[in-house]
């Protein structure tokens, strides 16, 4: 991703809309065809003072307005008739806006490529561990026991969604922005959309229905999607290093020489991985709002909210590939505990299974009168330090209606995992495209 938003990178990217724009404006006879090739040859970013145009472009307004005139001054030394035709009746704006679509473009290839790493992760763990037992954790809490490959298959499933979301926005929202000084494309007299066409063809852009200078909501939804996959990251972030502590150590992240360690306790493995992803999703979000605040903007052109624009943009790109780059690191690399797991659920001596023996009592004796009789024998077992199996056991209530065996049953966790082998089908198949079915 640094490489994508690197200012070179960038600077070359508005040189392929300069070049793309002659020929264009030369295929259908707006300037001399002639005239096309000089200065497509010209916009070669390695030809251009990087500092030099920098310097300029705070007074100009713009880095545009200084790159022009070096681009001008380049085509001038080779072909002095070529020189007049430079950036004929675009704008700024036109350029920037453009070099910043395809910046998006190439940014959003770089992600989807991470997010298929990470969902493919993910799903050779839903199949590996799509049996084994663990804690299912509300409010921190246990909860009931759930196979953990139900969880990681989650992961997957909300990491296809962002994938999903950031094809259709490659589509549909990176346009070409081409309108002229004030969007009406009136330099070109009746050939403006002529042009357009050509240039979104040579640029591999759609053509919108109109020029969007001030309007952004389509970066504002790129924005959102970035924003929602960094939270996804941090989602799964956040759950692994709670599954690395101390207390319950189900996962660890991978392991490598320095990784994770501590500068005064070597004894320390710590969620390095899991910290950077949520640092990172934690700073997303605020870089998204800056650019839904940039959708204020004035009349036909903005003072203002679109320079906004030009560092927030890159800088969220950069984010979201770190939280990213941290989840494929996990998703290839996590180790499981099977066996800390299985001691886990066996933690609070049976009570995890209490809502199983509570429903099949329910269906004996009703379901209010089930739940006070289970609420009752948790605080016996807890008080007395006992298994809850051994309690109900010794309790008429529960025995006149269900038999040693069926207890002990009801008591191995995956007897209660409900439909979540089907629920792991199910994520699975919708991370595939496969459309799901009962």
């Amino acid at each position: 991703m640094r490489t994508v938003i690197d200012d070179r990178a960038r600077l070359q990217r508005m040189l392929d809309f300069e070049a793309a724009l002659a020929r264009a404006e030369a295929a259908v006879g707006v300037i001399p065809a002639d005239m096309a090739t000089p200065i497509a040859e010209a916009c070669k970013a390695q030809r251009f003072d990087m500092s030099a145009i920098a310097a300029a472009a705070p007074a100009a307004g713009n880095v545009l307005i200084p790159l022009v005139k070096a681009l001008t001054a380049e085509v001038e030394a080779v072909n002095p008739e070529a020189a007049k035709w430079v950036h004929w009746g675009a704008t700024s704006q036109d350029v920037i806006d453009t070099a910043l679509v395809l910046e998006l473009r190439a940014g959003l290839d770089a992600l989807l490529a991470d997010v298929e790493r990470a969902i493919a992760g993910f799903l050779a763990l839903a199949g590996r561990y799509r049996r084994t037992p663990t804690v299912a954790r509300t409010w921190l809490q246990h909860a009931l026991p759930m196979p953990f490959g139900l969880k990681v298959a989650g992961y997957a499933a909300a990491l296809a969604r962002s994938r999903d979301r950031l094809r259709r926005l490659r589509r549909e929202a990176l346009m070409l922005q081409f309108g002229g000084a004030a969007g009406t494309l009136a330099a070109f007299d009746e050939r403006g959309l002529d042009v357009a066409e050509r240039l979104g063809a040579l640029l591999d852009l759609p053509v919108p229905d109109a020029p969007w200078h001030s309007h952004r909501d389509r970066l504002g939804e790129v924005a959102s999607a970035l924003a929602i996959l960094s939270g996804t990251c941090g989602k799964i972030a956040r759950d692994v290093s709670l599954l690395m502590q101390t207390d319950v150590g189900e996962v660890y992240e991978p392991a490598a020489p320095g990784r994770g360690g501590s500068s005064t306790m070597p004894h320390k493995r710590n969620p390095t991985a899991s910290a950077a992803a949520v640092a990172a999703a934690t700073i997303a979000p605020q870089l998204a709002a800056t650019i839904l605040g940039c959708e204020i903007q004035e009349h036909e052109r903005a003072a203002g909210a679109w320079q906004a624009e030009w560092p927030t943009l890159p800088a969220l790109l950069l984010v979201v590939s770190g939280a990213l780059a941290a989840i494929v690191d996990i998703a290839e690399g996590l180790e499981i505990d099977n066996q800390r797991m299985r001691a886990n659920l066996d933690m609070t001596h049976g009570q995890i299974m209490a809502e199983a023996v509570s429903m099949a009592l329910a269906r004996k004796i009703g379901k209010a009168e089930a739940h006070a009789l289970l609420e009752e024998a948790a605080r016996k077992a807890h008080a007395e330090k006992r298994h809850l199996q051994l309690v109900l056991a010794d309790d008429p209530r529960v025995t006149e209606h269900l038999a040693p065996a069926d207890i002990s049953k009801l008591f191995e966790p995956l007897t209660y995992q409900g439909v979540s082998q089907l629920l792991i089908e199910r994520q699975v198949a919708a991370t595939q495209g496969i459309p799901v079915r009962r």
